[in-house]
């Protein structure tokens, strides 16, 4: 693909960066097949190549982002298969991603979506004042059915109030700040991100992760001043507040790496994941002490399953005489490229596994999307429960929150790939087991 970018527009590394993307394009439109938002809506401009197109003429005109612009780029889940199907290698996430900070920086969205974004920034990466506002929205859910209109705004508040859950767990002790240390000899010594959203809503996961990891000889410490990894505000375009949360968990990481030393940063929610791999780039243009930390956090991050599968993750249970259903989470499969090494997890616990048709395609969840795409998000969160039910397996297994969350609340109960591997390894069975 041409660009005609100026030489003072190429002196900004994300343009330059933007720029290096849109010239690996090479107009073939093959990421078009695998589009959540083309295969559900079949218009070009919300597909990966129609948005590049978007894209590349508002950053190349230097004008400020237009209604259409932002509405086909607010629809992008960024689910990431157009990468993995695309075979120029074109970085779709890092030109998107840019795309929506232009779009924060030169739009003015209506009032009432202005809102509720500020308002989910201010909630979602904080588990104390998450926890505050999904107790009062478990108060107005049954008052969700009675809110009139077929608006944006109206769509909005209720699948908000759809996705809080009738009940929350009690905080866990586990997930405050601490070590956890290792049972008999210690192999390693990894951090555990605990997240943010994840710490809320099923804190288990992190439960079953600490005990698992421990169990394998892996020191486990939770490390004071660490939160949520950005992902949530790096996703809706607003940088600094996603560049200070991330800036926050690698000075804690940091911190520990010139203590006692890290073989890992663990991830076990993968949207966080592919977020903390990426915190090199994110940082390439900040002080280069900084830059170089962030690199190396980035260089540490790994998911619970490569941790597990690195220090050689072996059942101690028979096998549970249960056909799991695997979801593979877009942020793992497309986002991280990891592919096998769930799976393999899971058939060496003794699970018989199942994969559903349309597996590359998400779940709709992406983030705060089923909030803020609530139709389109609804449509493929059927489409993917549909294929789900087809496996006629016991129980769903995927590697994110998010994806857990969405697709809550139908035949099969959902349950986080690390907690079976834990129940497994010795560890309880997972309430939500049949």
């Amino acid at each position: 693909m041409q660009t005609t970018f100026t030489a003072e527009q190429l002196r900004d590394p994300d343009t330059a960066r933007s720029n290096q993307v849109l010239r690996t394009c090479v107009h073939c439109g093959m990421c078009t097949a695998t589009c959540p938002t083309f295969v559900l809506l079949g218009d070009e401009l919300d597909s990966p190549r129609g948005r590049i197109y978007l894209i590349k003429d508002m950053l190349e005109s230097g004008r400020p982002a237009t209604e259409a612009v932002v509405r086909h780029v607010d629809r992008c889940l960024s689910c990431l298969s157009c990468m993995t199907t695309c075979p120029s290698g074109v970085h779709y996430m890092h030109l998107v991603d840019h795309a929506r900070h232009y779009i924060e920086e030169t739009y003015t969205r209506p009032p009432a979506e202005r809102a509720l974004r500020r308002l989910l920034s201010l909630v979602l990466p904080y588990p104390g004042r998450m926890r505050a506002a999904l107790a009062a929205a478990r108060l107005g859910r049954p008052l969700g059915g009675l809110i009139p209109g077929a608006s944006m705004t109206a769509q909005r508040l209720r699948a908000m109030l759809r996705l809080a859950p009738g009940a929350l767990p009690p905080p866990s002790p586990m997930q405050a700040p601490g070590v956890h240390r290792a049972e008999g000899e210690r192999r390693g010594r990894v951090a555990l991100l605990t997240g943010c959203a994840q710490q809320v809503l099923a804190p288990s996961i992190n439960e079953a992760t600490i005990r698992l990891l421990t169990r394998m000889g892996l020191e486990v410490v939770i490390t004071r001043g660490q939160g949520c990894c950005g992902a949530l505000d790096h996703h809706m375009g607003h940088h600094d507040p996603a560049m200070r949360l991330a800036r926050a968990n690698i000075d804690a990481w940091t911190r520990e790496i010139e203590g006692e030393g890290l073989d890992a940063v663990v991830i076990n929610a993968s949207g966080c994941g592919t977020t903390v791999k990426d915190y090199g780039h994110m940082f390439r243009t900040e002080d280069p002490a900084l830059a170089a930390r962030a690199a190396r956090v980035a260089g540490l991050a790994k998911d619970i399953s490569e941790v597990l599968t690195q220090f050689d993750y072996a059942p101690t249970r028979a096998a549970p005489g249960l056909t799991v259903a695997y979801h593979a989470a877009c942020s793992l499969q497309h986002g991280q490229r990891l592919t096998d090494v769930p799976k393999a997890l899971l058939k060496r616990a003794g699970f018989a596994l199942r994969e559903p048709a349309e597996a590359h395609l998400c779940c709709g969840s992406a983030g705060t999307y089923n909030m803020l795409q609530p139709a389109i998000a609804g449509q493929l969160r059927a489409r993917k429960l549909a294929n789900l039910d087809r496996t006629r397996a016991d129980l769903i297994a995927s590697g994110n929150i998010g994806c857990l969350t969405q697709l809550a609340g139908e035949r099969m109960p959902v349950v986080h790939t690390v907690e079976l591997l834990d129940w497994m390894a010795g560890g309880p069975k997972p309430a939500a087991v049949p």
